[in-house]
């Protein structure tokens, strides 16, 4: 039987990491990108297309997917997995996230977070022990702890209690998920670093998550706001204050050039709306930049959205197609537009993976940087 969990790193360049995550439901290549499946669908993209571009697991959403369709009717009709169509790894956020970005509706105790559902006003309460529950009937294969999530921007006092309930809340989510509960024996937890950009807040929160004991770490709190470099900045020292034979998984990120930075740093995982979302708003993803599909000097652009790119797309249409598709409001554009950023954004990880393995790193990111600028 394929192991519940292990971690092996086959390379390493400067900080950065290639290796491999082995779970029973298959084995996650990192450095790895997760397209987010927040509604138990990557928007736009059908879950064999999602594979075919190269991804190994997605992430799901335990907030959204517990108003609707909820997680008990999930669980009886056969777990997230079986009822998406999905047969790979899912990992599921916690819902902390939504304790921040839904802040104007929710009330936060130490028990957890009373909130009103933006889709119809009824009233919810989201503890550790919930979000862990909920996780186990979706079948989630990374459980995530519950944290609170808090801007960076907040004064330090908010930074400090945020990460010290974070802390309490991560006990008491590793001590759910010891308790059992469907799926026990294939699932995986990870903690959730915080301390917004402290040195001295992270490596507390770095030291109690170590103390609990996670099968591996995400450093959370990051890309809300402050900024590249104030994100780098932080990655410079977070992901050492994390054990290094454990996952690190960054999350909500990111820009191409984010994970290519945060790759650098030794992050192991990624996660971020950008691609389904961009493809389904005309922007595409290439090797040279961004660019806007509905800019009328594609109109009619007989050449592939991307020259580099191999992806089905590229190679069966052309950019003046893509430009009336989306222009036009054709459901068929957000399709092709997310399953080209999607391929987009795995080639990108097959990259970093192989430039790592080839001790060429630096020299890889230089490039990238400095094609994806348009400085060619």
């Amino acid at each position: 039987m394929a192991p519940r969990f292990t971690f092996s790193i086959a390379a390493t360049d400067g900080a950065a990491r290639t290796g491999a995550i082995a779970m029973r439901r298959g084995e996650i290549r990192t450095p790895a990108f997760m397209p987010v499946g927040t509604a138990a669908t990557v928007k736009a993209v059908k879950p064999a297309d999602v594979r075919a571009a190269g991804a190994d697991i997605i992430l799901g959403n335990t907030y959204h997917l517990m108003l609707r369709p909820g997680a008990e009717r999930i669980a009886r009709l056969g777990g997230l997995h079986a009822f998406m169509g999905w047969d790979q790894p899912i990992l599921t956020d916690s819902g902390g996230y939504q304790v921040m970005s839904l802040s104007d509706l929710t009330t936060r105790t130490e028990d957890g977070v009373t909130f009103k559902s933006h889709l119809d006003g009824s009233r919810h309460t989201l503890s550790p022990e919930r979000s862990i529950e909920i996780q186990r009937l979706l079948g989630s294969d990374i459980v995530m702890a519950f944290d609170e999530l808090v801007p960076t921007t907040s004064t330090p006092e908010v930074q400090a209690a945020a990460m010290a309930r974070s802390m309490r809340w991560a006990k008491r989510s590793r001590d759910a998920f010891d308790g059992g509960g469907p799926h026990a024996e294939d699932a995986a937890i990870f903690g959730i670093q915080q301390g917004a950009l402290d040195e001295p807040l992270r490596r507390q929160s770095a030291d109690a998550l170590i103390d609990i004991g996670f099968d591996g770490y995400a450093v959370g709190g990051l890309a809300v706001g402050e900024g590249q470099d104030a994100m780098f900045g932080c990655l410079d020292f977070a992901p050492g204050q994390l054990p290094a034979d454990k996952p690190r998984y960054l999350m909500g990120v990111g820009k191409p050039d984010d994970i290519v930075g945060a790759v650098e740093r030794g992050i192991d995982m990624f996660d971020c709306v950008l691609p389904t979302r961009s493809g389904r708003t005309g922007q595409a993803f290439t090797r040279t930049g961004p660019i806007n599909i509905r800019n009328a000097r594609f109109a009619e652009d007989q050449g592939p959205l991307d020259p580099a790119c191999a992806c089905p797309v590229c190679v069966g249409w052309s950019r003046a197609y893509l430009h009336h598709l989306v222009r036009s409001a054709e459901i068929l554009g957000a399709m092709l537009m997310t399953e080209h950023n999607l391929w987009f954004y795995q080639t990108l990880m097959s990259d970093l993976r192989t430039a790592i393995a080839e001790k060429r790193i630096a020299s890889f990111a230089h490039a990238f940087r400095k094609a994806y600028a348009g400085e060619q």
